[in-house]
């Protein structure tokens, strides 16, 4: 059967759209294939420039040293620099002026950028902590003659012996007969922070455990959900442990397997949730 001009004319026009449509579609998959390409390009260039507008949610730990200067200050700055990552010292005022080592490793720690400074007493309580907190006024001209000797730029402060918190949204003491000088240092403007988890020596004052069991016990801290503050970890140990190849070696693989889960960022006391607000 023939098919009319009518007929012939309408297959033409719909053949005719047919071609224009495929043509439009070509011309759009070509055009989104070289915006995919010049966001490639640009991602190369700057790699970073995506992720600055997301909202970093790995969770953060505060690398805190105790006691310094000490034995094991320059495997301390060997370790941070390596990784480049800020870490908080709490200095003891009589450990500066110690030794001439001392005093040097002192400047090191403050002039080394990857490093914040705050105050862990003068006397360190003398290794007698009964006796120290027995007398709360002790206590505080203790802390503010290592602040006047050591010229801290900050009010943050750790209390010998004791893990004690004093910040806005944490009100904490383990040892209920140091409340009083630990609430005197806090009425003086001292923020003091404590801890979520030690990493404790041996018997030979070197770090006990691995870097393995270490990471566990973070985990279970985040999981159950155990920091002072949620998804905040203040991790206390000391720079004299780092005397021996092994614990450097321990701190320096822990601090690499945390780096490279990239679930985990650090920082300084001083980006510790709230703690620049004044105290009530």
């Amino acid at each position: 059967m023939k098919k009319t001009f009518a007929e012939k004319s309408m297959i033409m026009t719909f053949l005719g759209v047919a071609t224009l449509m495929s043509v439009a579609l070509i011309i759009i998959n070509s055009c989104s294939k070289k915006e995919n390409s010049d966001e490639k390009k640009t991602q190369k260039k700057n790699p970073i420039a995506k992720v600055v507008t997301e909202k970093d949610n790995r969770r953060v730990i505060y690398l805190t040293f105790d006691d310094g200067p000490n034995k094991g200050t320059d495997n301390l700055l060997k370790i941070i620099n390596k990784y480049k990552i800020p870490v908080t010292a709490f200095i003891v005022g009589k450990h500066v002026f110690g030794s001439k080592k001392q005093s040097e490793d002192f400047q090191k720690l403050e002039n080394d950028t990857l490093v914040e400074l705050a105050n862990h007493s003068f006397s360190h309580a003398n290794n007698s902590y009964s006796a120290f907190y027995k007398n709360p006024t002790l206590v505080l001209q203790d802390f503010n003659q290592a602040k006047d000797s050591l010229k801290f730029k900050n009010n943050y402060a750790r209390t010998p012996g004791r893990n004690i918190w004093r910040l806005n949204d944490v009100y904490e003491t383990d040892i209920k007969k140091s409340k009083e000088a630990a609430d005197l240092l806090q009425k003086n403007n001292y923020k003091i922070v404590g801890w979520d988890l030690e990493w404790k020596p041996d018997q030979k004052m070197h770090l006990k455990g691995t870097h393995q069991q270490m990471l566990k016990k973070i985990d279970s801290i985040y999981f159950n959900d155990l920091e002072k503050s949620s998804r905040h970890l203040v991790l206390l140990t000391h720079d004299q442990y780092l005397t021996d190849e092994n614990s450097v070696k321990e701190l320096d693989l822990f601090i690499q397997k945390l780096k490279e889960s990239n679930r985990f960022q650090f920082k300084k006391i001083s980006e510790y949730p709230k703690i620049n607000e004044i105290l009530n």
